[in-house]
């Protein structure tokens, strides 16, 4: 950030040339609930983002007025939840008040998010989504690894199902919803959300029961909804949180809603750092745009199809749309009092076949998040849609499985964010920011023309809290009141995935001190 009499420093330039060094840098190419916290959505609460090196509760507590209580913090998220008993009135005057204090991030309502499932009458029918993913030829090399772990972010989940409890380990999940260890549903009638998407994911394969997931991944649920479907923000990104804490490769989120919030904004980037993949579903308006969490740059947002590979009629579709699979009476395990299976519809149904090939994929390749995020989308099938309709294709087990990450092909769908090949290229920067005033801008040359991928990064001091702003097609500086895309967590830990970035100009990245100072890594990441 500039103030006034403050001296700019001035763009400094990333230089291609691997291990040169420059006068400015050297480059190369816990969450706790208050006792009886009420379960389920929470719509009289306000989450409140607090600044590292801040003490969290007290900066907020200060000013909570006396119809209302601080009832929940998460320590890794730096946000706390503040309960009002009042009305409306009260909650906005609060959000406004309190965001002119210092050290405050951001206070924005705890929103709700449902499960994204349109329900069908109950039909038994054959499977069709692992055959039309290939999943059943990928078979042929691998039925996956327990080594993988996948966490669905969803309603409780009947991990004792006869076809879901042998992917299931020891430790079966968390309840984030009645603050305890055991994710079971608590309705089984009415809560079969979760466990239809597990067994999309990971039925068990070849046990001689019922149906077959995509994958034999071990499975963890985190259940952030209730029986209602419903479920709050703070819930969800805690377990959202809680399943990167767990190794989670993968993560999946069958549910939408609230649009965008910083505190989700600030989980899915913690999964991120900590080397989760997170698959989140389109949405089920049928509308242009997809939904929030799908929307955030970090995660990758399924659009669903029918058994004739065309755009369900609920699917959201857009530019953000990456994967596409299918989601149209997609038949999996449901609770054994609804009769143990059933078709059910919806990009909640796309987007856990989608995490269960990713599982499969991880099976046989070592890859990153970020490695395997591109591999899918460079190997996915192109089914005759448009990229916003498929992203880069319909994900394909079979080529995932088969085509060597060092060399990637595939049909690549409509939207060319499949790429030519594998090739990816790095430069990092180290530098310093004295205190809230200061900040450093760079000017990016591309290494590649035309990249279907560019990941910026930024690794910061723990105590103090750094933003990153990135601008691209221009000239112009990059800053807090002039950005393409922003990374804005209550720490120094930031990312920014641009799919198919503007190569017209040198891409323009501020790193700047909203509090603290220390040193940083800033690093650059473009794939071909």
């Amino acid at each position: 950030m500039v103030d006034d009499g403050i001296q700019d420093h001035g763009r400094r330039t990333f230089l291609k040339a691997t291990g040169a060094a420059g006068a400015a840098a050297a480059f190369s190419g816990a969450a706790a609930a208050t006792p009886g916290r009420d379960p389920g959505p929470k719509e009289d609460e306000v989450l409140v983002g607090v600044s590292a090196g801040a003490d969290l509760r007290q900066t907020v507590e200060q000013h909570v007025p006396g119809n209302a209580e601080v009832v929940h913090q998460n320590d890794d998220l730096r946000y706390v939840a503040v309960k009002f008993k009042g009305s409306d009135t009260a909650r906005e005057n609060f959000k406004d008040a309190i965001t002119k204090r210092d050290h405050v991030k951001y206070a924005e309502d705890n929103a709700t998010f449902h499960a994204l499932a349109t329900p069908n009458d109950p039909q038994f029918g054959d499977q069709y989504a692992p055959q039309q993913v290939q999943s059943d030829q990928a078979w042929d090399t691998t039925f996956g690894d327990s080594g993988v772990t996948i966490a669905v972010i969803d309603t409780g989940v009947q991990y004792d199902h006869p076809d879901l409890a042998g992917n299931f380990g020891a430790d079966k999940g968390e309840d984030f919803v009645d603050n305890d260890a055991d994710p079971y549903p608590d309705a089984p009638q009415d809560e079969y959300h979760g466990t239809h998407v597990s067994g999309c994911a990971s039925a068990v394969i070849d046990n001689g029961t019922g149906v077959a997931g995509q994958s034999n991944s071990t499975l963890i649920s985190g259940r952030a909804l209730d029986e209602s479907g419903g479920g709050s923000l703070s819930d969800i990104a805690d377990a959202v949180k809680w399943a990167a804490d767990q190794g989670a490769e993968v993560i999946n989120m069958s549910l939408g809603g609230g649009g965008y919030t910083d505190t989700m904004k600030n989980a899915v980037s913690y999964a991120t750092n900590n080397g989760s993949l997170i698959f989140a579903a389109a949405g089920n308006n049928g509308t242009q745009g997809v939904s929030y969490p799908a929307a955030y740059s970090e995660c990758v947002a399924v659009s669903a199809v029918d058994d004739n590979e065309q755009l369900a009629s609920f699917s959201q579709y857009g530019d953000s749309v990456e994967l596409a699979a299918p989601g149209v009476d997609v038949l999996s395990t449901s609770t054994e009092t609804r009769g143990s299976y059933e078709q059910l519809s919806g990009t909640s149904m796309a987007t856990p076949v989608t995490s269960g090939v990713a599982g499969l994929t991880l099976a046989k390749w070592d890859l990153t998040n970020n490695e395997l995020r591109n591999h899918l989308k460079n190997t996915a099938e192109d089914i005759g849609l448009s990229s916003q309709e498929q992203g880069s294709g319909q994900v394909d087990a079979y080529a995932a499985v088969t085509t060597d990450p060092s060399g990637d092909g595939g049909d690549g769908g409509d939207g060319g964010d499949g790429g030519d090949g594998g090739d990816s290229t790095s430069s990092s920067v180290s530098g310093t920011l004295d205190g809230y005033w200061d900040y450093d801008d760079y000017s990016y040359g591309w290494n590649y023309s035309s990249p279907s991928q560019v990941v910026v990064e930024l690794d910061g001091p723990s105590d103090a809290d750094f933003d990153l702003y990135v601008n691209t097609g221009t000239t112009a500086a990059a800053s807090p009141s002039d950005y393409d895309y922003a990374s804005r967590s209550t720490d120094s830990q930031e990312s920014i995935t641009i799919d198919s970035p503007d190569d017209s100009t040198d891409m323009q990245v501020d790193v700047d001190s909203y509090s603290g100072s220390g040193s940083y890594t800033l690093t650059i990441t473009e794939y071909q």
